[in-house]
């Protein structure tokens, strides 16, 4: 039998070659990896600077991001439910139609309508033309027809009577010529006013009168298209559907519910502030907004309804902060219903350090500025480092912080997302941090 010691040695001598091997592979794709990166150059960003403000102490307030507006869209008319457009969840548009009803009998009653307009129009415009130059030559040549049967009956008429003279006639044939020049000039008097007629044209009450028939037709037929368009139900304001309330073949009464609609492209959180506080707070003034569902989002909005009366068990006063929101792929950031902490400057005023709340880098234990360190005397390039901070009120865009930072440091605001500690960068932009007037001012006048 073979003995298997040899081959085996052999074969590990070969695992710790390859194994060698490796660990040299990734040792220099380790020291590239850094000669790369310092290749590529530093990190474009946009800096800021920290500023001290004059801002009032904060208080969070836990509230509820609600809609701006929400609607239960009804039906004004009753009638079978023929297509359902939306689902739950689906963005729609101002005039978006949402359900459409049976029509089939509606079409009917408005197309015999607009044939009854347009034959009433047709009869307008023939009494607004007037009459025709070939009616008028036909009334001409009927006058002159009339005309010369009057002449023969009065040249018959008068041969009559010179034979009666002579008793060469009858009576009865001189009743009979007499009758028949009679009813010539009747003819030919009726035939000259039915030419004066066609001549003057119809008369301004027949074309009045017309024009009354074609403006109540038009009216039924707006009627009738009005009644229509209600049969289609449509959004009244853009924004989402929340809930469905019916479904094709179902019938629906006047009044009926059909959809909810709530509008999220901006949303209200709305919070009771204890009446020791509402006195510091008006329509404009700056809060910054803390949504537990979205722990890397830093939001600012402001006061935009504060309701002059209070809950008398609570002795609070709501109060709505108004946020921007923005779509995503999941529907609007901002949901409603989540639970969010509003800090609002309802303190004594103090001096605090400020920053553009673009410099908050959120979603690790605690935020996160980075703060640009200067290398030599090139002040707009460097090396960042991170800073902890605590979060205080709002004022405009900036955000009140506590943390090792000192007025005038630059800090990063835009291309921060993804720095390293000691990662190098190269500012090229910079983005003024001015402290904005705010509301509470005013309204902590002599506080």
């Amino acid at each position: 039998m073979t003995s298997p010691g040899p081959p085996n040695r052999a074969r590990r001598r070969l695992l710790i070659v390859a194994s060698a091997a490796a660990s040299a592979a990734m040792a220099v794709l380790a020291d590239a990896r850094p000669a790369a990166a310092q290749g590529a150059g530093p990190t474009p960003v946009a800096s800021s600077t920290v500023v001290r403000s004059t801002v009032a102490e904060g208080r969070s307030f836990v509230g509820s991001v609600m809609p701006v507006r929400e609607s239960t869209v009804g039906s004004t008319v009753e009638e079978r439910v023929a297509e359902f457009l939306v689902d739950e969840g689906q963005r729609v548009e101002a005039g978006q139609p949402l359900v459409r009803l049976r029509t089939a009998t509606l079409e009917i009653e408005l197309a015999g309508a607009k044939a009854e307009l347009e034959a009433l129009r047709q009869e307008q415009a023939e009494l607004e033309n007037g009459t025709r130059p070939e009616e008028i030559d036909r009334g001409r040549a009927e006058l002159a027809r009339t005309a010369a049967l009057r002449d023969y009956a009065q040249a018959a008429r008068r041969r009559i009577e010179d034979l009666i003279r002579k008793r060469q006639a009858s009576a009865q044939e001189l009743d009979e010529a007499i009758s028949n020049a009679e009813a010539a000039e009747q003819a030919f008097n009726a035939a000259q006013a039915a030419l004066d007629l066609l001549i003057a044209g119809p008369r301004a009450e027949q074309v009045a009168r017309a024009r009354a028939k074609v403006a109540g037709q038009e009216e039924v037929v707006r009627r009738l298209e009005d009644r229509l368009a209600e049969h289609t139900i449509t959004a009244p304001f853009a924004g989402y559907v929340a809930a469905e309330h019916t479904e094709v073949g179902q019938w629906l009464g006047r009044g009926d519910p059909v959809v909810d609609l709530v509008e999220l492209d901006e949303v209200d959180v709305e919070v009771n502030v204890v009446e020791d506080d509402i006195r510091y707070i008006a329509v404009g003034t700056s809060a910054r907004v803390e949504v537990s569902a979205l722990p890397d989002e830093a939001f600012i909005g402001s006061v935009a309804l504060v309701v002059p009366r209070a809950d008398l068990r609570s002795r609070s006063f709501p109060v709505k902060v108004r946020l921007g929101n923005e779509d995503s792929p999941g529907g609007p950031v901002l949901k409603a219903g989540m639970i969010a902490r509003v800090t609002l400057p309802v303190g004594r005023e103090h001096q605090a350090m400020m920053v553009h709340k673009d410099a908050l880098v959120l979603g690790g234990p605690s935020p996160t500025i980075y703060a640009l360190d200067p290398s030599g005397d090139d002040r707009e390039a460097g090396t960042v480092r991170p800073v902890p901070v605590t979060l205080g009120v709002a004022s405009g865009s900036l955000i009140e912080i506590s943390g090792p930072l000192q007025p005038g440091q630059r800090v990063i605001v835009q291309g921060n997302e993804r720095l390293r500690p000691g990662q190098e960068v190269k500012v090229i932009r910079i983005i003024e941090a001015q402290p904005e007037p705010d509301a509470v001012a005013e309204a902590g006048r002599g506080r």
